[in-house]
This record gives structure tokens, C-alpha cells and sequence, in this order.
């Protein structure tokens, strides 16, 4: 069966929430009160499923589609139409840039599957095109909800034959990063490296230069508090997902990157927290968090907790990766109660799983220096 917490018409406010009074400390991060409008019933309804076969329950994950390239259109667009019908695939953010093509790969997807869980990643927050005319980003996210809501994809917790899945709205701060930094080399500043600070749009009070959009996202998932807590005192299997990332060893060493920068707008502290709030702070062999963004496939347990990424990425990104991603995507992560076995290969958490981690080791990985001494 499905348990349903059915939710009020979505959306965020448009107006930023007072960040005067918003503390550092980030286990005070559930106190924080917003005016978005994320709404909910707190009495669950109970649904019918459709009679499944002997196989059970199936969810998929799948993160970072990027449909704006005609390629991985096709790819969405080759997904067997019959094969998941009665199948949860959770799309952890980066669907599309274009509004139309978001429609048309979530359209596609809900009619592949059952239930399409999705979160928003920064990409699909972009507002740089002609003819898409919004006010700021937070315009575009509600009027990316709204789709969702239209189409009948799931931005709320839900219970899916037992199993309780929970979208985690997110966004990354600098502050993130606490490893050392990489010297020595010129490094392209932030601003110029990564899009977000000038294709995204923000009210007063938010900026990528803070801690300030972390906060806001984050808060967003405040409203859904008393149905998580529902979940947690009815499901003893839990699947967390957002786009951003949780955790900073969740990412290759500094030193190993072309972009030594990188984990400074891929993560968030408050996320980790709130994952930790759900899950446990010891974990257990039952909690799995999905996440996006990095583009890098990984598989990795850290103090109790399964942490998968299974992107499709860009194409020339599979062109080069002998991991591929058309073959074996999307990753089927439970299946008839059980969580699957270990993604594999999966290199840089397979890597990880064999080596230890040393971030104060800042001599740079033959690639990169390589890659460095010829610009």
C-alpha cells in the first residue's frame, strides 16, 4: 500500500525570510522559522497499490539527467515503458535548464513509473534563458513545484509499501569545505568557474556567498517535520535523497580535482544534520541517503549511513568514464524489501574503501598537475 501525506498547493515565498536572526550553529538549524508555503495534512491517507509481481517493491535512483543535451533526452526517452510500471524512481535534482524540457523529461518519467520522487538541483534554478522571464529563482522553483504537483511527481515524504522516502531540499554553502586548501597554482575564483553565481537570481538576503541559501532551503523542510516524524515511528527502512552533498568525504581530495575549488559549492553542513536527524547519529543498515551534483558515481557507508550518487552527467562525462552510466543507469537501490549490494565500480568511493583520506596532502595528482602545467 501507499501512505500518502498529501500536501497543500507547494511553493516557496518569494520574499526572503529574516536572516537576522538565523545562528551559526548548525544544530540549531530546526528552530528556524520560515514563511514558505510547503504544505501538508498531518492525518496520512492510505492509498491501493496496484498488485505487484514477485519481485515486490523496486525504487531506482537517478541524479543529474541534463536533458537540455539532446543526448540524454534520447536516453530518458529509451527507458522501457513497460519494464517500471510498477516502480518509485527518486530523480535527485538537475533535471533540465530549460522549463520545457524539465515538462517534458518529468512528463516521461511518470510514464514510466509508478512514483517520480524529485528535489531540485541548481541547474533546474537557473534563469538565463530568452523567453524565461522570472523574477528570481524562487519564482522558478515554484513554478517548477506547481509542474510537479500537475504532473503528479512527488516533492513530499511519502510511505511506499512500508518504505519511507524523504525529499531534502538543499543548497551548498563555503563554508562547507574544511579541508586545505590547494597553493601554488592560479585556480579560477568561484564566481568564475561556477555559473550559479550569475545564471541563478535571488531576492535580498540570499547569495551564494553565504550561508544564507543553505539556511533557506533547509528551512524548507521544516514543514514536513510532524510527517517525517510519522515515517520514522512507521518505517524501519528509510531512503533520504537530495541533489547537494552531505558530507565533504563524500568528494575526491582537493588535489585529485581539476577544479581544487570544487568542495566549496557542492555541500551543506545543515543537510548532513538533518539526514542525521532522520536516520540517527550512529546510523544503521536500514538508512541510505541519495544524492547528486559532483557527477561522480559513489557507494560508501560513513558512520551507519549509505550514501549513493548515480548521475548521468553530461555526455561527454560518459564518453570518458569506464563506469559509462546509459548501461547500467538508473541504479536500482531496494528491491522487494532489501537494499541492493554495493554499486561497483564505483572508483572513487571503490578508491576510498582501499585508501585512506588525506586531505593535508595538497601535492596535486599527476592529472592535475599535468592538466595545470599546460595552461
Amino acid at each position: 500500500m501507499v501512505m500518502r501525506f498529501i500536501p497543500s498547493h507547494p511553493c516557496v515565498s518569494q520574499k526572503p525570510m529574516n536572516l537576522n536572526y538565523l545562528s551559526k550553529h548548525i544544530a540549531a538549524s530546526s528552530k528556524y522559522k520560515t514563511d514558505i508555503k510547503r504544505g501538508f495534512i498531518e492525518r496520512p491517507q492510505i492509498l491501493p497499490l496496484t498488485s505487484r509481481d514477485a519481485v515486490g517493491l523496486r525504487v531506482f535512483v537517478l541524479s543529474d539527467l541534463h536533458t537540455d543535451y539532446a543526448e540524454n533526452m534520447r536516453w530518458v526517452k529509451s527507458i522501457s515503458t513497460v519494464r517500471h510500471k510498477k516502480d518509485v524512481i527518486l530523480i535527485a535534482g538537475d533535471v533540465a535548464e530549460i522549463y520545457e524540457n524539465f515538462v517534458l523529461t518529468m512528463s516521461l518519467l511518470k510514464d514510466r513509473f509508478e512514483h517520480v520522487f524529485y528535489v531540485p538541483g541548481n541547474h533546474d534554478l537557473w534563469c538565463r534563458r530568452e523567453g524565461e522571464d522570472y523574477v528570481d529563482s524562487l519564482q522558478k522553483l515554484n513554478k517548477l513545484l506547481d509542474a510537479c504537483r500537475v504532473l503528479g511527481v512527488e516533492t513530499n515524504p511519502m510511505v511506499v509499501d512500508g518504505l519511507g522516502i524523504i525529499p531534502l531540499f538543499s543548497w551548498y554553502h563555503e563554508s562547507f569545505d574544511q579541508e586545505k586548501d590547494i597553493t601554488g597554482i592560479r585556480i579560477q575564483s568561484l564566481e568564475m568557474a561556477c555559473k550559479d553565481f550569475h545564471a541563478c537570481k535571488w531576492p535580498g538576503g540570499l547569495s551564494n556567498g553565504d550561508t544564507s541559501l543553505s539556511l533557506y532551503f533547509d528551512a524548507i523542510n521544516e514543514k514536513s517535520l510532524n510527517v517525517v516524524k510519522e515515517i520514522q515511528g512507521t518505517c524501519s527502512q528509510i531512503i533520504t535523497f537530495s541533489h547537494f552533498v552531505p558530507r565533504q568525504e563524500l568528494c575526491p581530495e582537493k588535489r585529485m580535482l581539476f577544479y581544487p575549488k570544487l568542495p566549496k559549492i557542492i555541500g551543506s553542513d545543515y543537510l548532513e544534520v538533518r539526514i542525521r536527524t532522520i536516520h540517527g547519529i550512529q546510523g544503521s543498515g536500514s538508512a541510505c541517503h541519495v544524492f547528486g551534483h559532483t557527477h561522480f558515481c559513489w557507494d560508501a557507508v560513513l558512520d551507519g549511513i549509505r550514501y549513493v550518487q548515480a548521475p548521468l552527467a553530461y555526455p561527454r562525462e560518459r564518453k570518458r568514464r569506464m563506469n559509462g552510466g546509459e548501461d547500467w543507469l538508473p541504479f536500482c537501490i531496494y528491491s522487494d524489501g532489501n537494499f541492493a549490494d554495493r554499486l561497483s565500480p564505483c572508483y572513487w568511493s571503490d578508491y576510498y574503501s582501499a585508501n585512506p583520506r588525506t586531505p593535508h596532502n595538497t601535492e596535486l595528482a599527476p592529472w592535475v598537475a599535468r592538466f595545470y602545467n599546460q595552461t
